[in-house]
């Protein structure tokens, strides 16, 4: 099967592996790219002494830049979403690293179940804002700190061309809101995929899949659990 997957180049890179892994040809094309802001991150983990959390591998790969700098804070409770991020937390050297299985909101239930008051969310632009609007809810203490920017990539016509001339893809990766609506929002991409295209858009979670536009939602399927193995299950 051909699978057209939309996430950042470095993340994509991974996807492709375990695409071929399961008998799938990946094509690649990135949406976004991330900027970090490495100074950010620094300076919060400076000014802060409690648990810290991350919604997204990307935080991770930040800090993981800040070199021995890292290494005082490796003792604080590391709260994830989702196993892959909290496993990268791990081979850092986080040593105390809780994650949930569902979203920001289940991460902020996690967070005060455990009592994780006055801690720090390491932040990328643009999110969506679940796991601070119900820390919020909760009564919890929190800063942030924006460490990154997720920033759109205009893909180029000929390669769009390259990738849906003849027999294009079987199916679409979509592992953000943000990456689908870039996608929509490209005329060559909008009119590769005609009402009646039979290309499966397969999304991480439903907030994913309310980008797609109400002609095509009868190609969407969801996965069962916010992460990639899920995901990938649809295939």
């Amino acid at each position: 099967m051909l699978v057209l997957v939309t996430r950042p180049a470095h993340s994509a890179e991974q996807t492709a592996r375990r695409l071929r892994d399961l008998g799938h040809e990946p094509l690649l094309l990135p949406l976004r790219r991330p900027l970090h802001v490495n100074a950010a991150a620094a300076d919060a983990l400076v000014a802060t002494s409690g648990a810290i959390a991350v919604t997204s591998a990307e935080a991770i790969r930040v800090i993981s830049t800040l070199g021995e700098a890292i290494r005082p804070h490796l003792t604080r409770p590391l709260f994830a979403v989702g196993e892959a991020t909290a496993k990268k937390a791990e081979s850092l050297g986080f040593r105390s690293v809780s994650s949930s299985s569902g979203n920001g909101r289940d991460l902020a239930d996690l967070v005060a179940a455990r009592g994780a008051d006055g801690l720090l969310y390491l932040a990328g632009l643009p999110r969506a804002e679940t796991f601070e609007e119900r820390l919020r809810e909760l009564g919890m203490r929190f800063s942030i700190a924006e460490c990154y920017r997720m920033q759109p990539l205009a893909p180029d016509p000929a390669e769009i061309e390259a990738i849906f001339s003849g027999r294009g893809p079987d199916a679409i990766l979509f592992y953000s809101r943000q990456t689908a609506d870039d996608f929509f929002h490209v005329a060559e991409l909008r009119s590769a995929l005609p009402q009646g295209s039979g290309i499966r858009l397969l999304c991480l979670s439903e907030t994913v899949a309310e980008a797609i536009p109400a002609a095509l939602k009868k190609n969407v399927a969801i996965a069962p659990m916010p992460d990639e193995g899920s995901l990938l299950s649809l295939l």
